[in-house]
């Protein structure tokens, strides 16, 4: 296991060196210049000029991109152009109601859908079934956005249940917290359901066709301890494939959630920061993005060998 973890971390290497390479270049090369962004119109050119040259923009892409990287071996992110902070200090407050909205909407997820995709495939072409089909149908064509506004309306406009905006920190008032985050969760978590219990039934459905199911109904035993006692553990690694690579995407990905339900965000800060033309600090967030991605993948490689030991010699 410990060989399969340093073979993946050694790959890590070159993904991240591509990673800022293209952030670099991608942001650099779109039109605007975060110093008229700053600065009204009616500045004078040389007040300008000299911000430019202050902050480094006047030199050219290659030496820029040197510096900025100099820095990044030293730990160092950078400091935000629009307030002057360093960026580690913004992805900071902004990082745990990403984290709280992700793992929060992966709990729903997972409650949903292995017991909808077990009994899909359990009780297949059964009017079950079909039931569980038309949910998975509903959470991977429903958009995010108007899934949003339809659980704003119901819940929190015409039932008053839940709050519509804003965030409480969990930590600080739990009750208040979770409600704060149960809307944007239920929203995220869904879609994400849908998709895995799509995954589930299929994984669960090929596996039941194995020898070993065969043999192990023979001896007598019911289908529910064939499921969970042979079959379900084989059919999880594309199950947790996928919820791998969704809490990547949910940690910096739910920007549309959080600026519906206005959650002070990952996703939210790096799209205010586009718009600023704030280049360390969306190279910051983008770059702590892939290694949350990367971690994420780690973990899957590991769950990998620990479900399947075969994996780990491989």
């Amino acid at each position: 296991m410990g060989r399969l973890v340093l073979r993946r971390l050694a790959a890590t290497a070159p993904v991240l060196l591509l990673v800022t390479f293209g952030v670099f270049l991608l942001l650099h090369l779109t039109p605007g210049d975060p110093i008229d962004v700053m600065m009204a119109e009616s500045v004078d050119a040389t007040v300008k000029e000299n911000l430019r040259r202050e902050l480094g923009l006047d030199r050219p892409l290659y030496v820029q991109y040197a510096a900025w990287m100099g820095r990044l071996l030293q730990g160092d992110l950078g400091r935000s152009i629009r307030n002057g902070e360093p960026v580690v200090e913004n992805v900071r407050r902004r990082l745990r109601p990403s984290l709280e909205l992700a793992f929060f909407a992966m709990t729903i997820s997972v409650l949903i859908a292995f017991p909808v995709g077990i009994l899909s495939a359990i009780r297949r072409n059964t009017a079950l079934d079909r039931a569980g089909a038309t949910f998975a149908l509903f959470g991977i064509c429903m958009p995010n956005f108007l899934l949003a506004l339809l659980l704003i309306f119901f819940f929190g406009v015409t039932l008053r249940w839940l709050p519509i905006s804003g965030y409480t920190d969990p930590l600080e008032e739990p009750w208040n917290g979770l409600r704060s985050l149960t809307l944007p969760a239920i929203t995220l978590g869904l879609a994400l359901a849908a998709v895995v219990t799509r995954t589930l039934r299929s994984s669960l459905l090929e596996a039941l066709t194995e020898d070993y199911v065969r043999t192990a109904r023979a001896k007598g035993l019911s289908e529910w301890r064939v499921v969970w006692g042979h079959v379900l553990r084989n059919a999880l690694i594309p199950v947790v494939t996928i919820l791998g690579l969704q809490l990547g995407t949910l940690i910096g990905g739910a920007v549309i959630t959080e600026y519906v339900f206005a959650l002070p965000g990952v996703g939210r800060l790096v799209v205010d920061a586009v718009f600023a033309r704030d280049y360390p600090l969306v190279q910051g967030v983008v770059l702590l993005i892939a290694l949350g991605f990367i971690a994420s993948n780690l973990v899957v490689d590991v769950l990998y060998g620990w479900i399947d030991p075969r994996i780990r010699s491989r």
